[in-house]
């Protein structure tokens, strides 16, 4: 381009690198690029470098550089990322996705081969370890070979990809959860290729990749779709967004952690409103947090709704990276390439010009816990007590459990053989630790006593179970296992809990998944790990577990009292979802906490108490013990910190990651530059989002006429609610499909680990047992009406037919539509799509049929995958109009105004014909907000849009 920026700069080496300077642009007539928040900068770098005139154009280069904070504006950023960072749940489907189009590209006559990753991507198998075994020095072990035996089909498919494509690596299973890897190992904060320096940066398939921003390094979750297209060396392009500068001073009170200041500034930013906007922290405040303190608070930035929760690069940051095991010439490169683009420190108040501008005092910050639904409800620890008291008699349109008074004293006995977490697992009654175990193997839900080794073996346990009981402690997620000073801290709890004599109620299931092989490291070399193991919180696995809904079973016994009191229990976790369902579907009531605060609820048993004033328990003489007693002292704390970092540690546990786990060598996979698909997998199949693939896609919209609702939602329905999650029903659709195709119960495994076929995970789209479709009213599931000719089976429990409508499974009426050959829509309400980057939500409502989603409002993330498959979001334009047609389930319902050229943001019209053959109109805004969505879109989704896009390269 026209504007002159190339620069050198001298690298960690002492060489020579060039970078294209933002200073330099600043004196081309940009005078305000020194004033610009720091994570735009680093985009504008991209669009500087990137400039192509094809792509990035000049022009979108001056649209950044003159961003103005009080009034962005409303054109498109084609941002384009360094890298692609990936987890196993979404990025198996990536795969799959790619896979397929090299078998599409092929059907044209093309070299498959041209199908590519154009940027580094790396895969972290994290999500698939589920909690079988807690409670047990064995359960590590145990839980690694279930993984492996459940999974064998998809990782041999991994395995197939990594050969396969040149730019893709893979990080086996029991190394860590893959934001703290990244963290720790993958990030650089600095890239080069080709003598030219730049800023690193990402997107990965889990909204979560936040927690990177508290490195310095913008990026964000996006669809599994969206990171193909990056994969590919598309452009994410978005809105440009504004900037919430959040002014950080004070410093946090004695028994104050991470994360508490994390729940209060979830709270804060929710409540501002900071959906689709970036979230950039400074002052004295951020500069004397940890670099882990920052990655805490970045993490949680999909819980506040922003796209980033964005820290600056400083001293700090570079002591981390030199902490973490990274060389010398990166660390100093790093801290040169910011120094030339004048964007080294933390900034000060008034240095930077952003949209609106929050404080926060850290003295005013006090412990606190979230819950029970949601991350953004802040309860500080005295008031959990009553919150949830108050919450059990509130209705459930209030957020509440909807009991009534007389009910909640209401206790009920159990007998177990054995503690809550100790025996429950997939395994015969014969298995012995390091047995070989193969499929057969797994026909139970858990193994009796005999198979618990003999220094487990346990006394039978009766007890009770009440409201309130807690029967999952969960240290868990990348959240804050990533943070030695908690992850310490919760060690330290134990080992004065232990001096006390005080021990875990045997109802609740405690497990320890730590982020990284390195937490387990200086728990070690602390002698705290022996604490918490002694309290039952053993390591079960390095993986995302509780907090994705990998909990495991809970025990039998359990299960049964909660079904016959109708029990409101709870989950603590120090995760960062807390949505209904989520943890546990038995466990009505989850909060998210910090690791110490976990293992004091654990040890009380209960969360109806106020915790800082009420008893936890007695000592082994009587006494009553309270938190205080137990907590850690700020100089407690320091003398075990100071021990946790050692850069030798990161790189003895980071290298030869593809030797770690001899599970791993020893699967055998698949070879060639095409995947061999295999019929009756039930793990991997060939999706057809590319059937009827055509060179020439469609250049103009379509009306939507006389569709059907397949399902009317209410307010906050998030993806968790949409997308398959979590254990796979026998009597449902997906059930039933695996049933069919010799699948026992037993080796269902999760709709996470099937999300490479399409089979299932269409199935279980719209099933979470705990959505509400209002077309099935005072029914949780998957349900609705169908209204057409076709017979449709029977769902699997009795609900009442609307207006002559046909109760059936979701999947099944879907079926029936599309032999009907009718269209389909879904109506919701406010933030539809909330939640973690699930792109299965948007592809499983494609492949349901569904032609358009209309809502209050949306998501980031949601609306984005939706367009990718090819699914048209549209916001009612007045929200009171979402009130005229969410009881018309049996109305017909035509969208107007989409033929012809479609425009950024354009009207649309919802003709709604009535049953009793009245009409009327609502005015909609179609929420193709750039023109690259409308591209998207017109070809039928991202998918086809980049394999046309790839062909006209490769014939060019």
């Amino acid at each position: 381009m026209a504007l002159d920026t190339i620069r050198t700069f001298q690298t960690g080496s002492g060489q020579e690198g060039k970078y294209n300077s933002l200073p330099a642009l600043q004196e081309q007539g940009f005078d305000k690029i020194s004033r610009l928040p720091v994570s735009i900068r680093i985009v504008l770098e991209s669009l500087l470098r990137n400039c192509d005139g094809r792509k990035v154009t000049e022009e979108d280069v001056k649209n950044l550089a003159n961003w103005n904070a009080a009034a962005p504006g409303n054109y498109e950023v084609p941002f384009t990322v360094a890298r692609v960072v990936l987890q196993d749940f979404t990025g198996v489907p990536l795969v799959v996705d790619l896979a397929a189009m090299r078998n599409a590209a092929a059907e044209t006559g093309a070299d498959p081969a041209v199908v590519e990753p154009l940027v580094p991507v790396d895969l972290v198998i994290d999500h698939s370890v589920q909690v079988d075994f807690a409670g047990s020095q064995q359960a590590l072990n145990r839980n690694l070979q279930i993984e492996f035996i459940r999974n064998k089909e998809r990782y041999e498919f991994l395995k197939w990809g990594q050969q396969a494509f040149d730019t893709f690596s893979v990080v086996p299973p029991g190394i860590g959860i893959v934001h703290q890897v990244n963290l720790e190992y993958l990030a650089k904060g600095v890239l080069e290729k080709e003598g030219t320096y730049y800023f690193d940066s990402l997107v990965g398939t889990d909204s979560h990749t936040t927690m990177i921003n508290g490195l310095g390094v913008v990026g964000w979750g996006v669809g599994g779709i969206e990171a193909e297209a990056a994969m590919l060396g598309q452009p994410v392009t978005f809105l440009v967004p504004e900037v919430v500068g959040v002014y950080l001073h004070g410093e946090l009170a004695e028994g104050v952690t991470a994360t508490d200041l994390t729940l209060r500034i979830t709270e804060i930013l929710r409540a501002h409103g900071v959906v689709g906007k970036f979230v950039e922290f400074y002052g004295p405040g951020a500069k004397a947090l940890s670099l882990p303190d920052r990655a805490t608070i970045a993490n949680m930035a999909p819980e506040y709704g922003a796209t980033m929760g964005f820290f600056p690069v400083d001293e700090e940051s570079v002591s981390y990276l030199r902490g973490t095991g990274r060389s010398k010439e990166i660390c100093e490169t790093v801290e040169n390439y910011f120094k030339a683009q004048e964007m080294w420190g933390i900034p000060e108040k008034g240095e930077i010009d952003y949209t609106d501008d929050l404080e926060l005092d850290l003295a005013s910050v006090v412990p606190a816990v979230s819950g029970p639904k949601r991350p953004q409800d802040r309860i500080d620890v005295p008031d959990l007590g009553n919150k949830f008291n108050e919450l059990f008699t509130a209705s459930t349109a209030d957020g509440g459990f909807g009991r009534t008074e007389d009910t909640r004293n209401i206790s009920v006995d159990i007998h177990m053989p054995e503690p809550a977490g100790v025996a429950i697992g997939s395994l015969l009654d014969d298995f012995t630790p390091g047995a070989e175990m193969d499929k057969a193997e797994m026909t139970t839900n858990r193994p009796t006593p005999d198979a618990v080794d003999a220094a487990e073996a346990f006394d039978p346990i009766d007890t009770q179970l009440k409201h309130g009981s807690v029967l999952i402690a969960a240290i868990t997620s990348c959240t804050n296992t990533s943070n030695p000073s908690v992850m310490l801290a919760s060690g330290l709890v134990a080992k004065k809990a232990n001096a006390l004599g005080l021990t875990v109620p045997p109802y609740v299931k405690t497990s320890l998944g730590p982020g990284s092989r390195v937490v387990t490291d200086y728990l070690n070399k602390t002698g705290l790990q022996t604490e918490l193991d002694q309290l039952g919180f053993q390591t079960v696995g390095y993986g995302c577990t509780t907090c994705i809904g990998n909990s495991g079973p809970l025990h039998p016994a359990i299960e049964g009292a909660i079904k016959e009191g109708d029990l409101v229990c709870a989950s603590v976790l120090s995760g960062n979802r807390n949505f209904e369902a989520r943890v546990h579907g038995s466990i009505r009531a989850n909060f998210l906490m910090s690791p110490p605060l976990v293992v004091a609820y654990a040890l009380a048993g209960r969360v109806d108490l106020d915790l800082a004033h009420d008893p936890i328990s007695t000592d082994k003489n009587g006494n009553l013990v309270y938190l205080k007693d137990i907590w850690p002292t700020i100089d407690e704390l320091k003398e075990v910190i100071d021990s946790a970092l050692v850069p030798e540690v990161f790189n003895t546990l980071y290298s030869n990651l593809d030797t770690a786990n001899q599970n791993w060598v020893d699967i055998v996979s698949d070879t060639g530059d095409i995947y061999s698909w295999d019929d009756k997998s039930t793990y991997i199949q060939n999706p057809p989002f590319f059937e009827g693939f055509s060179r020439t896609p469609a250049t103009e919209g379509k009306d939507i006429t006389d569709a059907r609702p397949l399902g009317i939602f209410g307010d906050s329905v998030t993806t968790d609610h949409i997308s398959p999650a979590g254990a796979i029903v026998p009597t449902s659709p997906a059930g039933q499909y695996l049933l069919e195709n010799g699948v026992e119960k037993a080796s269902f495994n999760s709709f996470g680990s099937r999300r490479g076929n399409d089979r299932v995970m269409t199935r279980g789209t719209f099933a979470n047992v705990r959505i509400k479709n209002t077309m099935c009213e005072g029914t949780e599931g998957g349900y609705t009406q169908y209204y057409g000719p076709q017979e449709v089976p029977a769902p699997d429990k009795e609900i009442a037919p609307v207006n002559g409508g046909k109760p059936a499974f979701i999947y099944d009426a879907a079926q029936a539509y599309a032999k009907d050959g009718t269209d389909l829509i879904v109506i919701g309400g406010e933030d539809y799509g909330m939640g973690s980057s699930r792109d299965w939500a948007a592809k499983g409502t494609r492949l349901l049929g569904v032609s358009a989603v209309i809502t209050k409002s949306f998501e980031r993330i949601h609306r984005s995958n939706l367009i990718g498959m090819g699914v048209l979001p549209l916001n009612f334009k007045d929200k009171s109009d979402y009130d005229k047609v969410a009881n018309l389930s049996d109305a017909t319902f035509s969208i107007i105004g989409l033929t012809g050229e479609l425009k950024a943001s354009q009207n649309a019209t919802l003709v709604v014909s009535k049953a009793d053959g009245s009409s009327f109109e609502v005015p909609l805004i179609v929420r193709l907000d750039t023109p690259a969505e409308i591209d998207y879109y017109l070809s039928g989704g991202i998918l086809p849009y980049v394999l046309n896009q790839i062909l006209d390269n490769a014939e060019a």
